[in-house]
């Protein structure tokens, strides 16, 4: 019940007070308000202005202008104190005879270095009966050409794995070991190629 006596009158309230400020805006709007300065005000012009120019103007020769003369040149110098010597000190360049050898600080030798190393492929045969990482120890020697050879398994946790990881080192690459800047063989090189059971 109080709700409908409040929107009975909360109505008819809204509606006379919109209607009001719209009024009161609309009389606002319609105002045109004029200031005394704007009635003198100045016009101002501040472009150039470019002369008009005749015939006669135009077509009158240019004259140069006179240029100064120019200054005199430097008063010569005859006196014969103001010279510079040309018999300067004379004396012979020192031989040096040391030999001396301090070396470049560089050392050219180098242990063989691994280049490529291509990753073993696991066998699906030995899959069965191995654990999650299996590891073998190869010794191999590397040529001065940098491949390897005489390949051999020195242990291994897992026997089956033997072939691949000797099949792996074969396809690496190496830097040959160099001795008084030649190519040598380097033998004996010991690695561990592991294999891990993926999923």
């Amino acid at each position: 019940m109080g709700s409908l006596i409040r929107l009975i009158i909360g109505v008819p309230g809204a509606i006379i007070v919109t209607g009001g400020l719209f009024l009161f805006m609309a009389a606002m709007i319609r105002q045109d308000p004029r200031l005394n300065e704007e009635e003198d005000a100045i016009n101002l012009n501040i472009t150039a202005q470019i002369e008009d120019t005749t015939l006669n103007n135009a077509n009158r020769e240019f004259k140069r202008p006179t240029l100064d003369a120019p200054p005199p040149p430097p008063p010569a110098v005859n006196d014969p104190s103001n010279r510079p010597a040309l018999d300067g000190v004379r004396a012979q360049i020192p031989e040096i005879n040391a030999n001396l050898s301090i070396g470049s600080g560089f050392n050219p030798d180098r242990d063989a270095q691994p280049l490529v190393r291509i990753p073993p492929q696991y066998p699906e045969r030995c899959m069965n009966r191995a654990k999650p990482s299996e590891s073998v120890l190869v010794q191999f020697d590397v040529t001065p050409d940098g491949q390897t050879t005489n390949i051999t398994t020195v242990e291994s946790s897992n026997s089956c794995l033997n072939r691949a990881a000797e099949a792996s080192v074969a396809r690496w690459k190496y830097q040959p070991k160099i001795v008084d800047n030649q190519a040598e063989w380097r033998r004996g090189v010991q690695t561990v190629v592991t294999f891990v059971l993926e999923g």
